[in-house]
């Protein structure tokens, strides 16, 4: 008699609750090996897509940052050294009185493989006024204004597509590739124009119409002591960036329209000074051609939640075998744990052919299915396998509504994990009890 409950001690102890809860616990963390190489692969497909991004903009034309017309005046002053006078120069930067940019963006989808980039080709119309030159006063010796420049910045040369025209007081002015001065700018185009001293107390009215391509981003320094920006474009999804807002955009199916005023009391630097004494750059405004589909970013956030589905997800199998006496090997835990890890490789694989979303419905169909098909095999019971069909749809679920928020997935996460947490609270009860009846039948 001994003997056989001998036996019978030694053939429960592997089926108590402690070491079913351990071995899951061992299992979950067997499975962050596989989840970790899952998010391996996301990442390097991420750097792939970032590599073919740059190759991209090397050819058409990167992120653009567009600094309208300066005028640089040539100052020198004379400093004795020993016996000698020396001559030293330094520019006299100008900024305009009056800037108003007009743009129309169009954008244009470039695919590199299964890749996809948003690019854009932009139509300028710059005009404005330079005025009050007489009332300049900088320390220096001589002014040269007969040798003047107007530069315009343009941070990637590569993007300039066709000829560049430039209206100077009336006059064409050819420009030279390249800046003459770099002082407030490292790349763009120069114009040699010349200003009559004699003609100081008069307004200097210039318009600039170019071409120019670019890739994500199109940016503007606003110099004018008014700037007004006015941009239209056919894309539906800009992001409205940098240190200024527009002013009531439009953004619709259509595309949309945005209007900036900015003055110069906005800005952190005044209306001339000499050599680089100020950047220009400290302000900016300007959009972003948002591409909505950062799949690759989506898939990463979503196998971060990987350890919590399949937590929970073997719990549950467990509450079925504890409660209604379903025995559930360990190898059939094991399964289930790499149907789930499994559902992120299908669904990066899938979100670079036909997008986050079908991909998201298409791969969590496919993996509760099979996961419900399989239950059902393992417990032999109808309704048990309908209940982990819905437990799983509804994790599925939250987890989709999980990536479509920003501001608010940190505090819907602990939302949903403290009911998930009842929910396993109040199974655990029932397990309890079963138990204990279990226990009484056997006494009696």
């Amino acid at each position: 008699m001994e003997l056989i409950t001998k036996q019978k001690n030694e053939e429960s102890w592997y089926q108590t609750i402690t070491f079913k809860v351990v071995m899951i616990g061992v299992l979950v963390l067997l499975l962050l090996i596989p989840l970790g190489m899952v998010k391996s692969v996301i990442r390097e497909r991420q750097a792939t897509e970032a590599e073919v991004e740059r190759e991209l903009f090397e050819k058409w034309g990167g992120e653009q940052v567009v600094t309208a017309p300066v005028l640089h005046i040539p100052t020198f002053y004379y400093v004795k050294e020993g016996k000698e006078l020396k001559k030293h120069k330094r520019w006299l930067h100008v900024m305009p009185e009056d800037l108003l940019i007009k743009g129309a963006v169009e954008p244009e989808i470039r695919y590199r493989g299964i890749y996809k980039k948003v690019l854009y080709n932009s139509d300028f119309t710059i005009s404005g006024v330079f005025s009050h030159l007489n009332e300049v006063e900088v320390v220096a010796d001589e002014i040269d204004w007969g040798n003047a420049y107007i530069t315009i910045g343009i941070s990637d040369n590569r993007g300039i597509k066709g000829e560049l025209l430039f209206d100077w007081n009336g006059n064409e002015v050819e420009p030279e590739a390249g800046l003459v001065i770099q002082d407030l700018n490292s790349s763009g185009v120069s114009l040699k124009t010349n200003i009559p001293k004699e003609q100081l107390n008069e307004k200097f009215p210039f318009e600039a119409k170019f071409r120019l391509s670019g890739a994500k981003g199109l940016w503007f320094n606003p110099i004018g002591k008014t700037t007004k920006v006015h941009l239209n474009s056919s894309w539906n999804n800009p992001s409205f960036a940098g240190d200024f807002s527009p002013i009531d955009p439009i953004v619709n199916e259509e595309g949309f329209e945005a209007n900036w005023t900015v003055t110069h009391l906005n800005r952190n630097f005044p209306q001339y000074w000499l050599g680089s004494s100020y950047s220009i750059d400290t302000h900016q405004l300007g959009v972003n051609l948002y591409d909505p589909v950062n799949h690759y970013q989506k898939s990463l956030r979503s196998a971060k939640y990987g350890i919590l589905i399949i937590s929970l997800t073997l719990l549950v199998f467990l509450f079925i075998e504890l409660v209604k006496k379903k025995e559930v090997q360990i190898i059939q835990y094991l399964l289930v744990g790499l149907a789930l890890v499994l559902f992120f490789s299908i669904l990066t694989a899938l979100s670079e052919h036909i997008g986050f979303s079908w991909a998201y419905l298409v791969a969590s169909l496919a993996i509760i299915t099979m996961v419900t098909f399989y239950s059902y095999g393992m417990i032999k019971d109808r309704q048990q396998a309908f209940w982990i069909f819905i437990m799983l749809s509804i994790l599925y679920a939250f987890l989709f509504v999980l990536l479509q928020l920003n501001d608010f997935a940190f505090l819907a996460g602990n939302i949903g994990l403290l009911l998930a947490l009842g929910a396993i609270m109040k199974a655990s009860l029932k397990v309890r009890s079963s138990r204990s009846t279990v226990t009484e039948t056997k006494m009696k």
